[in-house]
């Protein structure tokens, strides 16, 4: 399953929708939700041990001015590479 992230994970209830996650499912942070693969923030360690894939857009992630603060854990990934997601995750869930 592919879970997208397209709001600030401070406006989001995290807690609920990590442990949603499984180490099968896929995790797509975009938009604001890029904010939850900055390194040292309090939703990081939550979101890793869920052990699901985690990616997030580059652009969104440069527009943003946090690139060089992103955790390693998150593969970043362009626009083309999403489509690939969506089309190998056949369920998804936007949060």
């Amino acid at each position: 399953m592919l879970h997208t992230l397209m709001k600030s994970p401070f406006k989001t209830d995290i807690s609920f929708f990590i442990n949603m996650l499984k180490i099968s499912d896929d995790f797509l942070a975009l938009q604001d939700g890029v904010l939850i693969a900055l390194n040292n923030n309090v939703f990081l360690n939550k979101i890793t041990f869920s052990e699901a894939k985690l990616y997030a857009i580059k652009e969104d992630v440069y527009a943003r001015g946090i690139h060089k603060n992103v955790s390693r854990k998150f593969i970043l990934i362009n626009y083309s590479q999403f489509v690939k997601l969506t089309l190998k995750n056949k369920k998804q869930i936007i949060w």
